[in-house]
Order: structure tokens, then C-alpha cells, then sequence
């Protein structure tokens, strides 16, 4: 569904696609709005179930760069699409600790577009 640097994610649980306008508004003498759209952008918003530690490993590391590759379903073109991306703030939540290895859930992280 999701590949970042030609590299497809886990299996996700949330799966979110957000059009953003990037626009310039203001009211003219007689009130009325003026709206000047200088973009329109994709929030993508990501939630993955239960990952290993080589999982989350590979997924944060796919995210660290400032800017990388994303190709997405985008529901609005219902296409595939790619655009460059970054990465908003991630949260992982150990879920347990057996033999030495953690097991994570609820791994969380917005993607938007440059």
C-alpha cells in the first residue's frame, strides 16, 4: 500500500490520507474573502500493529532523512502517486520483553508532503 524509498512498509492498521490546501486568505473592504490557494499538499497518517524490532528498526530508519520517497494510494486521483516527504514526531510502544527482545505496538507517525 505504502513503499518509502521503493521499500514497502509492514502491514499497517491506520491508514489516513489528508488534502491539505496551503492557501493565502484575507477580507477585502467589503468583507468578502479572498482566498489565494498556493498548494495543495498530502498528510499521510501511519499506524502499524505488532512489529519486531528489525520491523521498527527498518521503518524508523526509512524516516530519518530530512526528505525521502514516498508512493502512496492517493484516494482523490485514486492512483498511485510519489512525492517527497518528512517525518513528524514517531511513538512506539513496547508491548513485551521476552528472551531478550522487545516486541512493539501502536507505532505512530504522520508523513507530509514537501
Amino acid at each position: 500500500m505504502i513503499k518509502i524509498n521503493s521499500i514497502e512498509l509492514p502491514a499497517l492498521t491506520d491508514y489516513i490520507v489528508s488534502i491539505m490546501d496551503i492557501s493565502k486568505a484575507e477580507r477585502n473592504a467589503n468583507g468578502t474573502v479572498i482566498i489565494e490557494r498556493i498548494a495543495t499538499k498530502r498528510k499521510i497518517e501511519l499506524a502499524f500493529g505488532l512489529l519486531t524490532r528489525e520491523q521498527l528498526s527498518q521503518v524508523l530508519n526509512l524516516v530519518a532523512p530530512v526528505f525521502f520517497t514516498v508512493e502512496y494510494v492517493d484516494p482523490q486521483d485514486n492512483a498511485i502517486k510519489t512525492g517527497t516527504f518528512y517525518c513528524g514526531d514517531r511513538s512506539a510502544g513496547g508491548l513485551r520483553y521476552k528472551n531478550g527482545r522487545m516486541s512493539w505496538k501502536g507505532i505512530k507517525f504522520n508523513l507530509i508532503e514537501r
